[in-house]
Protein backbone atom coordinates (compact mmCIF):
# COMPACT_ATOMS: atom_id res chain seq x y z
CA UNK A 1 0.00 0.00 0.00
CA UNK A 2 1.39 3.71 -0.65
CA UNK A 3 0.01 6.25 1.70
CA UNK A 4 0.04 9.99 0.50
CA UNK A 5 -0.03 11.99 3.23
CA UNK A 6 0.93 9.53 6.38
CA UNK A 7 0.60 11.86 8.83
CA UNK A 8 -3.05 12.46 8.73
CA UNK A 9 -5.28 11.13 11.37
CA UNK A 10 -7.34 9.56 8.58
CA UNK A 11 -4.67 7.88 6.86
CA UNK A 12 -3.18 6.16 10.51
CA UNK A 13 -6.56 5.30 11.30
CA UNK A 14 -7.27 3.55 7.37
CA UNK A 15 -3.82 1.88 7.48
CA UNK A 16 -5.21 0.27 11.15
CA UNK A 17 -8.33 -0.63 10.23
CA UNK A 18 -7.19 -2.28 7.01
CA UNK A 19 -4.51 -4.72 9.19
CA UNK A 20 -7.19 -5.20 11.70
CA UNK A 21 -9.51 -6.38 9.28
CA UNK A 22 -6.54 -8.80 7.94
CA UNK A 23 -5.44 -7.37 4.87
CA UNK A 24 -1.84 -8.36 4.13
CA UNK A 25 0.58 -6.31 2.93
CA UNK A 26 4.15 -7.29 1.77
CA UNK A 27 5.07 -3.42 2.38
CA UNK A 28 3.77 -0.21 3.63
CA UNK A 29 4.82 2.94 1.88
CA UNK A 30 4.16 5.92 4.21
CA UNK A 31 5.19 9.05 1.74
CA UNK A 32 5.81 12.12 3.83
CA UNK A 33 7.47 15.62 4.32
CA UNK A 34 7.73 14.81 7.98
CA UNK A 35 9.87 11.78 8.41
CA UNK A 36 10.01 12.37 11.99
CA UNK A 37 6.77 11.55 12.67
CA UNK A 38 6.32 9.08 10.12
CA UNK A 39 8.63 6.89 11.34
CA UNK A 40 6.91 6.77 14.57
CA UNK A 41 4.10 5.52 13.29
CA UNK A 42 6.06 2.59 11.07
CA UNK A 43 7.30 2.19 14.26
CA UNK A 44 4.13 1.46 15.63
CA UNK A 45 2.71 -0.49 13.28
CA UNK A 46 5.94 -3.03 13.40
CA UNK A 47 5.04 -3.55 17.00
CA UNK A 48 1.15 -3.84 17.14
CA UNK A 49 0.86 -5.59 13.48
CA UNK A 50 4.75 -6.66 12.54
CA UNK A 51 3.82 -4.78 9.57
CA UNK A 52 6.87 -3.49 7.66
CA UNK A 53 6.98 -0.17 6.43
CA UNK A 54 9.05 2.58 4.56
CA UNK A 55 9.38 6.15 4.74
CA UNK A 56 9.69 7.95 2.15
CA UNK A 57 10.50 11.91 1.93
CA UNK A 58 8.55 13.79 -0.59
CA UNK A 59 7.42 17.07 -0.32
CA UNK A 60 5.08 17.75 -2.72
CA UNK A 61 5.95 22.33 -2.96
CA UNK A 62 9.68 21.23 -3.41
CA UNK A 63 10.17 17.66 -5.32
CA UNK A 64 9.44 17.71 -9.07
CA UNK A 65 10.81 14.21 -9.57
CA UNK A 66 8.49 11.11 -9.29
CA UNK A 67 10.90 8.16 -9.70
CA UNK A 68 10.93 6.68 -6.17
CA UNK A 69 7.24 5.46 -7.57
CA UNK A 70 9.12 3.18 -10.12
CA UNK A 71 11.35 1.88 -7.46
CA UNK A 72 8.28 0.33 -5.44
CA UNK A 73 5.57 -2.02 -5.71
CA UNK A 74 2.15 -1.24 -4.98
CA UNK A 75 -1.49 -2.25 -5.69
CA UNK A 76 -3.87 0.15 -3.32
CA UNK A 77 -3.09 4.12 -2.89
CA UNK A 78 -4.70 6.12 -0.09
CA UNK A 79 -4.15 10.06 -0.06
CA UNK A 80 -5.43 12.15 2.62
CA UNK A 81 -2.62 15.26 1.49
CA UNK A 82 -4.30 18.49 2.45
CA UNK A 83 -4.04 21.70 3.73
CA UNK A 84 -6.98 23.71 4.84
CA UNK A 85 -4.90 27.48 5.30
CA UNK A 86 -5.34 30.27 6.94
CA UNK A 87 -9.08 31.44 7.95
CA UNK A 88 -10.80 33.67 5.20
CA UNK A 89 -10.07 36.68 7.14
CA UNK A 90 -6.79 36.53 7.27
CA UNK A 91 -5.89 34.82 4.32
CA UNK A 92 -8.61 35.55 1.98
CA UNK A 93 -5.92 37.70 -0.26
CA UNK A 94 -2.69 36.73 1.14
CA UNK A 95 -0.47 35.17 -1.72
CA UNK A 96 1.09 32.39 0.00
CA UNK A 97 -1.28 30.77 1.31
CA UNK A 98 -3.83 31.04 -1.86
CA UNK A 99 -0.82 29.34 -3.32
CA UNK A 100 -0.35 27.10 -1.42
CA UNK A 101 -3.91 25.50 -0.93
CA UNK A 102 -4.19 25.58 -4.41
CA UNK A 103 -0.87 23.05 -4.71
CA UNK A 104 -1.19 21.09 -1.60
CA UNK A 105 -5.13 20.29 -2.60
CA UNK A 106 -4.69 20.05 -6.38
CA UNK A 107 -1.98 21.84 -8.39
CA UNK A 108 1.15 19.49 -7.62
CA UNK A 109 -0.57 16.88 -5.99
CA UNK A 110 -2.40 15.78 -9.69
CA UNK A 111 0.64 15.68 -11.03
CA UNK A 112 1.80 12.78 -8.47
CA UNK A 113 -1.36 11.13 -9.04
CA UNK A 114 -1.15 11.37 -12.97
CA UNK A 115 2.30 9.30 -12.11
CA UNK A 116 0.69 6.68 -9.94
CA UNK A 117 -2.11 6.58 -12.10
CA UNK A 118 0.17 5.24 -14.95
CA UNK A 119 1.55 2.97 -12.83
CA UNK A 120 -1.57 1.03 -11.90
CA UNK A 121 -2.70 1.65 -15.52
CA UNK A 122 0.37 -0.39 -16.58
CA UNK A 123 -0.49 -2.87 -14.48
CA UNK A 124 -4.12 -3.17 -15.05
CA UNK A 125 -5.24 -3.06 -11.30
CA UNK A 126 -5.41 -1.52 -8.74
CA UNK A 127 -7.36 0.94 -6.75
CA UNK A 128 -6.90 4.39 -5.93
CA UNK A 129 -8.78 6.11 -2.50
CA UNK A 130 -8.46 9.93 -3.05
CA UNK A 131 -10.09 12.30 0.06
CA UNK A 132 -11.81 15.43 -1.42
CA UNK A 133 -14.30 17.41 0.71
CA UNK A 134 -17.74 18.33 1.04
CA UNK A 135 -15.88 21.96 0.81
CA UNK A 136 -15.74 21.31 -2.86
CA UNK A 137 -19.59 20.75 -3.69
CA UNK A 138 -20.90 24.43 -3.23
CA UNK A 139 -17.85 27.56 -2.74
CA UNK A 140 -18.74 29.46 0.52
CA UNK A 141 -16.97 32.44 2.22
CA UNK A 142 -15.39 30.67 4.78
CA UNK A 143 -12.90 29.04 2.58
CA UNK A 144 -13.65 29.98 -1.14
CA UNK A 145 -10.06 29.11 -2.30
CA UNK A 146 -9.76 25.63 -0.58
CA UNK A 147 -13.53 24.26 -1.60
CA UNK A 148 -12.57 25.68 -5.10
CA UNK A 149 -9.02 23.76 -4.88
CA UNK A 150 -11.66 20.39 -3.22
CA UNK A 151 -14.27 21.15 -6.32
CA UNK A 152 -11.21 20.63 -8.60
CA UNK A 153 -10.27 17.16 -6.76
CA UNK A 154 -13.71 15.85 -6.94
CA UNK A 155 -14.02 16.22 -10.84
CA UNK A 156 -10.69 15.00 -11.43
CA UNK A 157 -11.32 11.60 -9.29
CA UNK A 158 -14.67 11.32 -11.18
CA UNK A 159 -12.42 11.76 -14.46
CA UNK A 160 -9.73 9.56 -13.30
CA UNK A 161 -12.73 7.28 -12.19
CA UNK A 162 -14.49 7.18 -15.83
CA UNK A 163 -10.87 6.95 -17.59
CA UNK A 164 -8.95 4.05 -15.70
CA UNK A 165 -12.62 2.04 -15.16
CA UNK A 166 -12.04 0.14 -18.74
CA UNK A 167 -8.15 -0.59 -17.34
CA UNK A 168 -9.24 -2.76 -14.44
CA UNK A 169 -8.51 -0.07 -11.82
CA UNK A 170 -10.82 1.51 -9.39
CA UNK A 171 -10.72 5.04 -7.99
CA UNK A 172 -12.65 5.98 -5.26
CA UNK A 173 -13.59 9.89 -3.78
CA UNK A 174 -14.13 10.11 -0.25
CA UNK A 175 -15.92 13.55 0.60
CA UNK A 176 -15.43 14.12 4.97
CA UNK A 177 -17.73 16.79 6.51
CA UNK A 178 -16.63 17.88 9.55
CA UNK A 179 -13.65 15.60 10.56
CA UNK A 180 -12.01 15.55 14.26
CA UNK A 181 -8.38 15.37 13.65
CA UNK A 182 -5.08 17.89 13.91
CA UNK A 183 -6.08 20.17 10.70
CA UNK A 184 -9.45 21.40 12.04
CA UNK A 185 -8.10 20.77 15.87
CA UNK A 186 -8.61 25.10 15.87
CA UNK A 187 -11.90 24.97 14.93
CA UNK A 188 -15.14 24.40 16.33
CA UNK A 189 -17.08 21.66 14.80
CA UNK A 190 -21.23 20.34 15.68
CA UNK A 191 -20.66 16.78 17.17
CA UNK A 192 -23.58 15.57 16.12
CA UNK A 193 -22.48 15.78 12.21
CA UNK A 194 -18.08 15.44 12.89
CA UNK A 195 -16.53 12.20 12.50
CA UNK A 196 -13.48 11.07 14.24
CA UNK A 197 -10.66 9.22 12.41
CA UNK A 198 -11.87 5.80 13.08
CA UNK A 199 -15.51 6.23 12.50
CA UNK A 200 -14.02 7.87 8.66
CA UNK A 201 -11.52 4.87 8.58
CA UNK A 202 -14.25 2.17 9.10
CA UNK A 203 -17.11 3.97 6.78
CA UNK A 204 -14.01 4.56 4.14
CA UNK A 205 -12.50 0.71 4.65
CA UNK A 206 -16.12 -0.79 3.93
CA UNK A 207 -17.15 1.57 0.77
CA UNK A 208 -13.32 0.25 -0.66
CA UNK A 209 -14.30 -3.27 0.18
CA UNK A 210 -17.69 -2.73 -1.74
CA UNK A 211 -15.83 -1.00 -4.56
CA UNK A 212 -18.17 1.96 -3.89
CA UNK A 213 -17.26 5.02 -6.04
CA UNK A 214 -18.15 8.24 -3.98
CA UNK A 215 -18.28 7.55 -0.46
CA UNK A 216 -19.61 10.33 2.65
CA UNK A 217 -17.78 9.50 5.54
CA UNK A 218 -21.02 10.10 7.07
CA UNK A 219 -24.41 9.31 5.55
CA UNK A 220 -25.77 12.97 6.63
CA UNK A 221 -23.24 14.71 4.37
CA UNK A 222 -24.94 13.83 1.42
CA UNK A 223 -28.48 14.63 2.02
CA UNK A 224 -26.66 18.07 3.96
CA UNK A 225 -24.87 19.14 0.71
CA UNK A 226 -28.23 18.51 -1.36
CA UNK A 227 -29.82 20.69 0.73
CA UNK A 228 -27.07 23.45 0.45
CA UNK A 229 -26.84 23.22 -3.07
CA UNK A 230 -30.49 23.58 -3.84
CA UNK A 231 -30.64 27.05 -2.20
CA UNK A 232 -31.14 29.54 -4.95
CA UNK A 233 -28.31 31.64 -5.59
CA UNK A 234 -29.85 34.69 -4.54
CA UNK A 235 -30.73 33.89 -1.11
CA UNK A 236 -27.51 31.81 -0.45
CA UNK A 237 -25.31 34.88 -1.84
CA UNK A 238 -26.45 36.73 1.52
CA UNK A 239 -25.78 33.38 3.83
CA UNK A 240 -22.98 33.17 5.98
CA UNK A 241 -21.28 29.85 5.75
Amino acid sequence: MLVLGSTSDISRAFIEKSLESGEKFEKIYLVTSNTEQSNRLAQHLWVKFNQNCQVIEFDLLKNTSYDFLDQINFDLVFCATGYLGLDTENGIYNQENTEKIIDVNYAKLVLLLNKIAQILEQKKQGTMIILSSVAGERGRQSNFVYGSAKAAMTSYTSGLRNYLSKKNVHVMTVIPGFMDTKMTQHLTLPKPITANPKQAAESVYKAYKNKKNVVYVLWMWKYIMLIIKSIPESIFKKLSL
